[in-house]
């Protein structure tokens, strides 16, 4: 979509089909094929048993092409219309729809129905549509008293939506001899030249171009050419920058307003920014200097990631498992925006605040009777981090120091730092690298009792070994209820964590649940040990828990743990924890992760996480069985196909762009973890695609082929 523009108004007769008709005379003037294309149109005249859109009988009139989407018959804004004619408009269905107009060489116009909040349904707006699009826009502004007021309010709109504006085009629609209503007698001239004035001025300020300044036109008719002449003329310039703004799209492939958002900078064209990030940032578990190929993305809209050239991929994996809602989700943009403006942070060391309160008032009731003291933290890792030092500061308390070592899992991931990294898998893990330098754990073989399998009380023994002959040292057991992730999405009995719960507490030993990955939602329980009915010790979460939108993370922790740190002498090292990270319960992720919390309690979750397991079952079922696959699992949101041998990938990857869709495999893992938003025609996207690579991979020795890339699902 890298040659369409959105054409918006300040307000309902703003001019906008009147610019969008000049635009298209001015672009085929230019020689350059255009349409315009309305999403919806209200107040249409049945012709020939058709609802006739007026807007588009009006580019007819102008010489160019256009269509309605969406026509109704009766005057009034879009949902109010459809219910009139017993029919709802769906605001992803509306988007798929003007992806597919704009699938071709064709510049194309989409003019919006009124301004920006104009509502599309009792909660989308037309902002929506043009977020979900991603379009840059034209802001026609209805030059009439007022229109500064409208003007600043409807570009802080589309600045706060992460919309780019294209450009400014003032229309005055009501002929001089009519003044508006409230306007001193004399005083109309003088209101028109200054609105031109200010706002030329604050397109300066703003860093966006004021493109034309269109007095009222009379007699728009094939019968009158001159106006449709002059309006051209006046437009031009207007269509030079939008055809600028699409070459640049097309050679460097991003949107641009003229300037960058992050600085007074001219903005990077995509080889600059590629380029300075290939010779100076360092990715994720790739090399500084010979790093895997990356990708520009240049905006991301519920379940999509928009990549710079236009590209749309579906996301699979929720942005490594937190973006929860997608993105874009208005409450938690709202959230951030608000408490933004109050504060963005203040120490937590002597202060509180009502973020971090409210946080804590919505966490608890989650959380089974016995957590009750909730530590904030910065990430996922530091999570784990603090979860450790707490358990090891429990046992000091309470006079035992031999109690310091920490049993985990094979196949584990808790994190990259120091003290999680002794966590995980010491051999088949990602720190091998830094044995000698982490601390020695006690790891037990992974269950072998699956998930959807009848419980095997053999496949306990390990641990139960494990823990009697190293009771004495143990402070706590650290595992992954139920999924154990980067370790391979292995899923495993919830029997297995009973049985470990009852252990424990005869042994007298902690059990940390490390829920960073399963929690809120992931598994079809809010929490993974859920499955199992215990309460651990310790638990932390992360993740999700904002939904995507920043780093955050909290560990819960029982009275008992708590009361024996605080409780404890000084001289045994109680009263006081010791760890307090410098943007611990930052209010910005505190309010977010509220709205988060909000926003999933009041979705029908469950139902979701149901119907997400279901699609998956479904979709990946062909995966059975070929060459190549060695196993086929589900379990809540989380599908996974796994290899035989590992991936490779950058080809996987690459296979995965092509089909559309965002899969990154790890090891002998090919997963996706979709936001739970995503839509039935996403997942049958994305394992689509899965299969397709993997039948792909069988026939090509484990790697897939480009050239075996389906054809899109229409």
């Amino acid at each position: 979509m890298a040659r369409s523009f959105f054409i918006t108004g300040t307000d309902t007769d703003a001019g906008k089909s009147i610019v969008t008709a000049g635009l298209l005379r001015a672009l085929a003037a230019k020689g350059v094929p255009a349409r315009a294309v309305k999403p919806v149109q209200t107040g249409c005249m049945p012709v020939n048993g058709l609802n006739e859109a007026p807007d588009v009988q009006l580019y007819r009139k102008a010489g160019g092409r256009g269509k309605a989407l969406k026509a109704f018959g009766v005057p009034c804004s879009p949902h109010l219309a459809a219910r009139l004619e017993h029919a709802r408009l769906d605001l992803a269905e509306l988007a798929r729809a003007c992806r597919a107009e704009a699938a071709g060489v064709d510049i194309v116009l989409f003019e919006g129905a009124g301004g920006l909040y104009v509502p599309l349904n009792e909660q989308d707006t037309m902002l929506d549509l043009m977020r979900e699009l991603m379009l840059p826009v034209l802001l026609v502004v209805a030059n009439r008293l007022g229109c500064i007021n409208h003007a600043i309010l409807s570009l802080d709109a589309l600045e706060n939506a992460g919309i780019d504006t294209a450009g400014i085009v003032l229309c005055r629609t009501l002929p001089p001899s009519i003044p508006d209503p409230g306007t001193a007698t004399g005083a109309e001239t003088a209101i028109l030249e200054e609105n031109a004035r200010f706002l030329k001025g604050l397109a300066g300020k703003r860093q966006i171009p004021f493109l034309a300044d269109i007095p009222f036109i009379p007699n728009f008719s094939p019968e009158d050419p001159y106006a449709w002449h002059r309006l051209e003329a006046l437009l031009m310039p207007a269509a030079e920058h939008l055809l600028g703004v699409a070459s640049c799209d097309a050679a460097d492939a991003s949107p641009k307003s003229g300037m960058s958002d992050l600085a007074t900078q001219p903005a990077l064209s995509a080889q600059e920014i590629l380029d300075f990030d290939r010779a100076h940032l360092w990715h994720p578990y790739t090399s500084a200097l010979a790093p895997l190929p990356v990708r520009e993305v240049t905006g991301t809209s519920g379940a999509r990631i928009l990549l710079r050239g236009g590209q749309e991929l579906i996301d699979g994996m929720s942005s490594w498992w937190c973006a929860l809602h997608g993105y874009g989700n208005k409450s938690l943009v709202k959230a951030a925006q608000r408490q933004a403006a109050r504060f963005s942070h203040v120490m937590f060391g002597g202060l509180t605040h009502a973020p971090a309160v409210e946080l804590g008032r919505r966490l608890l009731p989650l959380l089974p009777k016995g957590l009750e003291h909730i530590f904030y933290a910065d990430s996922g890792s530091v999570a784990v981090e603090v979860a450790m030092k707490m358990a090891v500061q429990f046992w000091r308390s309470l006079g035992n120091t031999e109690k310091s070592r920490f049993v985990a899992l094979r196949g584990a991931y808790h994190g990259d730092t120091t003290g999680a990294m002794s966590l995980c898998d010491p051999v088949t893990g990602m720190h091998a690298l830094f044995t000698g330098l982490l601390p020695r754990q006690i790891f037990v073989e992974r269950p072998t009792c699956r998930f959807h399998e009848p419980y095997d009380p053999r496949s306990f023994h390990p641990m139960e070994r494990a823990l009697r002959e190293h009771a004495a040292k143990i402070a706590a057991v650290v595992i992954e209820p139920v999924v154990q992730g980067a370790g391979g999405m292995w899923f495993y009995h919830p029997q297995y964590i009973k049985s470990l719960r009852s252990l424990c507490d005869e042994l007298g030993m902690l059990l940390i649940a490390d829920e960073i990955a399963t929690g809120f939602g992931r598994t079809g329980r809010m929490f993974a040990y859920e499955w199992a009915g215990i309460t651990p010790d310790i638990l932390c979460m992360g993740k999700a828990m904002t939904g995507g939108m920043m780093t955050f993370s909290a560990v819960a922790a029982t009275a008992e743990t708590a009361g024996g740190i605080s409780t404890a002498p000084p001289e045994r090292g109680g009263g006081l924890f010791m760890h307090g990270p410098t943007f611990m319960a930052n209010p910005l992720a505190c309010a977010v992760a509220c709205a988060s919390i909000d926003t999933l309690l009041a979705s029908p979750w469950r139902e979701r996480v149901s119907a997400i397991e279901h699609s998956l079952s479904q979709g990946l079922a062909p995966c059975r069985g070929l060459p190549g696959v060695a196993d086929v699992r589900v379990l809540g949101a989380i599908g996974v196909v796994e290899t035989e041998q590992p991936v490779d990938v950058e080809r996987w990857q690459d296979f995965f762009v092509a089909c559309g869709v965002w899969i990154r495999p790890f090891g002998h893992t090919v997963y996706v973890m979709p936001p739970l938003i995503a839509s039935p025609d996403d997942l049958a996207r994305l394992t689509r695609a899965l299969c397709a690579a993997a039948r792909s991979a069988a026939s090509h020795g484990g790697t897939p082929q480009i050239k075996d890339v389906p054809p899109p699902l229409s």
